[in-house]
């Protein structure tokens, strides 16, 4: 019996295993005459890469040829997240080599970043690039302890000239994950270095270049087996700028001077702008805007130091100050001050409600209508030369009231302040013209944002004081004492709506004389001189003049750009300029800058001390220096527009700037190499140093 169901037992076991054989069999048989092909595939995928090997940046030069933006080969360290799999000790092991010469580099730091990045098995995350010969030669000796380590060579952005346009070139960093996911597929990966801000980002397509490929084959672990085909990348196109290095670098340098003087007497004198344009096609021959930006901080990891230089934050965040990560020539915009009065000339003149000549204005100090602005001093009678010679106030209020807002608002848009210049740089702001529209709606939404609080306020003071309230008599007489406060405070609200709305004669007042809430950029400043001095014509500022192939074939040439003709008559605009001539001449604002030019290369300006508006600051002695010009004044070449935040005047501050470059441009000075010769001496100087010091 016992062996009966022994045997019984056994037959069982045999069906069992010959059951699953055969579904074994037949599932082999399956994948081997059925599924063959879909299997090979997926083998073949998995065991097939297809890496992506990044083209080079095209390189950007100034107009001379100079190389602003160039690249160079060099060393990056990278890990593979298979292989640190394999040694999780291998990071700790890299992270002591590397830490000698970056100390922020620490095992955590390098585990944060891997963590950060989505790779596959067989890609590599960038460590650091730009690595010292010294620090490649430690990781080599040292490579059978990292298992992993990538020590490759690749094509980096170099800017030869430092800071020199840096605002213009802008910078490249890290691809941010928001980056990458708008863009076209096999374009970026995660490790990729792409334009930010300045030409480098406006024309990051071109720069960039085609991507190209390596198709190699791995092992199950994702580790390079052999490489199979390589598809060669393409290269981008080449910039050639407008930019002019030695007006560039002449009007850097006198900038920094400037400031550096000032800030004995001002120490807020930390930032300013300038531009300078050629007059009759646009082209940008030099833009500043201080503080400098290096481009070389943002190639790699940015240190805590630079960052807050760039974007201060925290303590050491002043709201003035929002760091040098800006373009301010493009970016920020500010009361002109009396550069504004040439609008306001031309719109009286414009109109026929003045004649340049013949009609005077006499100047007490003061204007003779509320609210009774003050001049800069009491001039008598003038007429316009000699009121936009003296920067009078009082002749140009009356200029203005004669106009009225509609014209001068209209002259102004004519010459495209308060809108963008369309410059081919990224971020451009509009600036602001303040129109009666504009008043309206701005004042209405700060009216009742102001009153509805009020209001709030009325009802949660009084639902206290009901609920407290201990008789019927004492509820009844605080309700009626809210309903009347109320009312008093709907009848002020409609007071202060019909006169803060509306367009007053004050706001003509101050828009004539470029205060109130006028706010321009230095880019918009330049092209309106400029359209005034070439007659009438608002072009289009730019910066790239030629595109070029890595083969140095031509792609394209850039040419000038019409905005519009503005709709001034040419009495109003050669007044204009006549009357700026004034300001450079004998006993014009502008006179002690300009008074040993050559005759043949006169220059037309004006000059502006506009208040900031900011809160805190002093209406009389914290002010900004702008200032405006054109040259020669027979023939117009080139318009300079300088903005020096807290530079008192602008004769004194962005003045300067003006004259140093324009006497660079004609040929009077030659700024240029004074200032290499000098920059030569302190690096001299500084090697000898630091000879001096390794000796010792």
């Amino acid at each position: 019996m016992e062996q009966n169901e022994q045997a019984n037992k056994i037959r069982t076991y045999l069906f069992v295993i010959f059951g699953l054989l055969g579904i074994l069999i037949i599932r082999l048989a399956i994948v081997q005459l059925l599924q063959s092909d879909q299997y090979q595939t997926q083998a073949s995928d998995n065991r097939i890469r297809l890496l992506p090997i990044k083209g080079t940046r095209g390189e950007i030069y100034a107009s001379d040829g100079t190389v602003l933006a160039g690249n160079e080969l060099v060393y990056t360290v990278s890990l593979s997240p298979s292989a640190i799999q394999e040694d999780p000790d291998a990071i700790r092991k890299l992270a002591e080599i590397m830490g000698e010469f970056y100390p922020e580099l620490t095992q955590e730091s390098i585990q944060e970043l891997l963590d950060s990045m989505s790779l596959q098995d067989y890609e590599t995350a960038v460590i650091r690039r730009e690595v010292p010969w010294d620090l490649v030669v430690r990781l080599e000796e040292n490579r059978q302890y990292i298992p992993g380590l990538n020590i490759d060579i690749e094509s980096l952005r170099t800017y030869p000239e430092g800071e020199i346009a840096g605002h213009v070139l802008g910078y490249i960093h890290s691809i941010s994950q928001e980056e990458l996911d708008a863009a076209e597929e096999n374009v970026y990966q995660l490790d990729s270095l792409i334009g930010k801000t300045g030409i480098e980002r406006q024309y990051e397509d071109l720069l960039r270049g085609t991507v190209g490929a390596r198709r190699v084959e791995v092992d199950s672990r994702g580790n390079l087996v052999q490489e199979l085909v390589t598809l060669e990348p393409q290269p981008g196109k080449n910039l050639y700028l407008t930019i002019d290095l030695k007006l560039q670098t002449v009007m850097d340098e006198t900038l920094n001077q400037v400031l550096s003087q000032l800030q004995v007497e001002h120490p807020k004198a930390k930032v300013a702008s300038a531009v300078l344009l050629e007059v009759d096609t646009g082209k940008v021959l030099a833009m500043s805007s201080k503080p400098d930006m290096y481009p070389d901080d943002w190639k790699g990891n940015i240190s805590q130091e630079r960052a807050a230089y760039y974007f201060p934050q925290g303590d050491s965040y002043d709201p003035m100050d929002p760091g040098a990560a800006t373009n301010r020539a493009i970016q920020s915009s500010y009361p002109p001050g009396s550069t504004f009065k040439p609008v306001t000339g031309m719109a009286a003149l414009d109109l026929g409600v003045m004649n340049a000549e013949t009609d005077y204005v006499n100047c007490a100090g003061r204007y003779w209508i509320a609210p009774y602005i003050r001049c800069t001093g009491y001039h008598g009678n003038l007429n316009y030369y000699s009121a936009m010679a003296v920067s009078c106030n009082v002749y140009f209020q009356e200029a203005g009231r004669r106009a009225g807002e509609e014209e001068i608002i209209r002259v102004a848009q004519e010459f495209g302040l308060g809108e963008r210049t369309g410059i081919d740089l990224p971020y451009e702001i509009r600036g602001l013209l303040p129109t009666p529209e504009w008043k309206e709606e701005i004042n209405s939404i700060l009216l009742d944002q102001s009153y509805e609080a009020q209001r709030e306020s009325i009802q949660e003071r009084y639902a206290t004081l009901l609920e407290q309230a201990q008789t019927s008599e004492e509820r009844t007489r605080l309700q009626e004492e809210r309903t009347r406060e109320l009312e008093a405070l709907e009848t002020q609200y409609q007071i202060d709506y019909n006169f803060d709305t509306n367009w007053q004669d004050y706001d003509t007042f101050n828009v004539s004389i470029g205060q109130g809430s006028n706010s321009y950029t230095a880019i918009q400043l330049a092209n309106y001189i400029a359209a005034v001095a070439n007659g009438g014509d608002l072009m289009q500022p730019y910066l790239v003049e030629r595109i070029v192939s890595n083969d140095g074939q031509e792609v394209q040439e850039i040419t000038p750009q019409q905005i519009r003709k503005v709709d001034i008559g040419a009495y109003a605009l050669s007044e204009t300029c006549r009357g700026m001539l004034q300001v450079t001449q004998r006993g014009g604002t502008a006179y002690s800058l300009f008074y040993d030019f050559p005759a043949h290369i006169q220059v037309g300006a004006k000059t502006g001390t506009a208040e900031t508006g900011r809160a805190g600051d002093r209406a009389l002695t914290d002010t900004h220096g702008v200032f405006v010009a054109f040259a020669p004044y027979d023939d117009p070449q080139v318009a300079f527009a300088g903005i020096v935040e807290y530079g008192s005047s602008g004769y004194s501050s962005a003045g300067l700037v003006c004259k140093a470059v324009f006497e660079q441009y004609f040929g009077l000075e030659d700024h240029y190499t004074g200032i290499m010769e000098r920059r030569q001496q302190e690096q001299v100087s500084t090697q000898q140093n630091g000879n001096l010091s390794n000796v010792e």
